[in-house]
């Protein structure tokens, strides 16, 4: 018997609109599951209950009175934001106690395009302080825990949007990825994760840019519906410091959802180079399966230098640390009150402060002429592959308990992969094609050209009818 959450967001749109499911249906389905299932996962930091289903309602009563070309596209969807943008109304804790209780009085730029869209606003997913780490464990609430064994994590920092759509608690889910920070959890929840080309998803006027690095995306179970939810989030306003190449005129991402994507140009590698941090054997097992459907698929590949020993002259990990410091001290907090942060928010402050600014300015000087070398280089390539992540999923309380230097290296030798792409600003998918023997998720991270989303949803949809992943769930999907 399919059920409610076994739909995806376009079968639920479809339903939708053809009056076979209500808004308020739907949105009470997901409410019950939440309030039954999510002490054991923690996806949600606050669920917006009484304002969800006056949402759905009013999404119920414009389809009744709107003509079917007047209804927006997402209306009458659920899905959370993460708790690093603000909802108007609702609780915005950015992951710290020091905000346990502020009250956002306005959406942010992309949660208002979601709201426009015509989105039900379910709550809001837990994340790390600040969005500063690869797990999703703070000091506001419980940790979050992965869906496929709760006694691993989901990966951060949009680990509670990840735990939510892996535990049927949310068809989609909004994300926002730094340093991998949708691709992580994608990754270890068996997910659909897509970052976008840097400036695709505009931060709007209420948020510095900074380097770059950060920008909103999907997490979802299917291709189709990651480009359906690119579709509302993307666009471009005045100012924007980083524009993102033009979209075609007349296309949009579901229309590449729905393509094929051709005979592709692939380059490949697995290693990390000079870092030597080691890659587990189940993930180079899952990287080798994935290039036999590949070449399956009819696609040239081949393997190409690890970017960052390439491109980047041996400094891009301390490079890249200065600017994760530089960013998370950029975050607003009494200096009175900075103890009360996690320590390593207080750890990436203190040595942030200790960073001359012609250091700081210097290593970002030397990341722009890696990435673009490294760009340069992979414009020989439509897709570059890789793994998402250097190991499987790992157990809640990983990284932390030995101070932050060691938890900082632990972060980066989970995830060595991901941050050369934020840094550059190319797009990136997480794709969910493998499972360890024990059955846990791993996904392969595939990314395309300055503003080539539109490839990589392409490949990724051919994927996914060779190597169809819906099926797979979690035990507790089925409660």
């Amino acid at each position: 018997m399919t059920r409610i959450h076994d739909l995806p967001l376009h079968r639920l749109a479809a339903s939708i609109r053809s009056g076979e499911l209500s808004p308020v249906e739907i949105t009470e389905h997901y409410l019950d599951r939440i309030h039954r299932l999510d002490d054991r996962y923690g996806a949600y930091i606050s669920v917006l209950e009484k304002s969800a289903l006056e949402q759905a309602r009013n999404a119920r009563n414009r389809i009744v009175r709107d003509t079917p070309e007047e209804l927006p596209p997402l209306l009458g969807i659920p899905l959370p934001i993460k708790d690093l943008d603000p909802l108007a109304g609702a609780r915005v804790t950015f992951g710290s106690r020091l905000h346990a209780d502020l009250v956002a009085p306005n959406d942010s730029a992309v949660v208002g395009r979601l709201r426009r869209a015509g989105a039900v606003l379910l709550g809001k997913t837990n994340t790390p302080e600040f969005g500063s780490t690869c797990y999703t464990e703070n000091d506001v609430a419980p940790p979050t825990r992965n869906p496929w064994d709760t006694r691993l994590s989901p990966g951060g920092s949009s680990g509670g949007a990840a735990a939510a759509v892996a535990a049927g608690l949310a068809p989609v889910a909004h994300a926002s990825d730094g340093g991998g920070s949708i691709r992580i959890p994608a990754s270890v929840c068996g997910l659909f994760g897509l970052k976008p080309t840097r400036g695709r998803v505009s931060t709007g006027s209420d948020r510095a840019e900074l380097f770059g690095l950060s920008t909103s995306g999907p997490l979802t179970r299917s291709v189709l519906d990651a480009a359906l939810l690119l579709d509302v989030m993307a666009d471009s306003a005045p100012g924007d410091v980083y524009p993102a190449p033009p979209m075609d005129p007349g296309t949009t991402f579901a229309d590449h959802a729905l393509r094929e994507p051709g005979r592709l140009r692939i380059g490949h590698y697995a290693d990390t180079g000079t870092a030597g941090i080691p890659v587990h054997a189940e993930v180079l097992a899952a990287h080798e399966r994935t290039l036999g459907i590949l070449t399956d698929l009819g696609h040239e590949v081949e393997e190409i230098e690890t970017p960052t020993d390439a491109h980047f002259g041996g400094s891009y990990a301390r490079d890249f640390q200065y600017l994760w410091e530089a960013v998370a001290s950029a975050v607003p907090v009494d200096p009175a009150r900075e103890g009360g942060l996690t320590a390593i928010n207080r750890w990436l402050r203190e040595r942030a402060r200790s960073t001359a600014a012609p250091d700081l300015v210097a290593a970002w000087g030397r990341l722009q002429r890696g990435a673009r070398s490294m760009l340069t280089a992979q414009e020989a390539y439509d897709v570059v592959l890789s793994p998402t992540l250097a190991l499987p999923p790992v157990p809640v309380g990983h990284f932390t308990g030995d101070g932050p230097e060691t938890e900082f290296r632990l972060m980066t030798e989970f995830s060595p992969f991901t941050s050369v792409y934020n840094v550059s600003g190319q797009p990136s998918v997480s794709v969910p094609l493998h499972h360890t023997e024990g059955g846990l998720p791993i996904g392969s991270m595939f990314t395309g050209r300055m503003g080539g989303e539109g490839t990589l949803l392409s490949l990724s949809a051919q994927l996914e009818r060779a190597r169809p992943w819906a099926h797979r769930v979690p035990e507790g999907w089925t409660d």
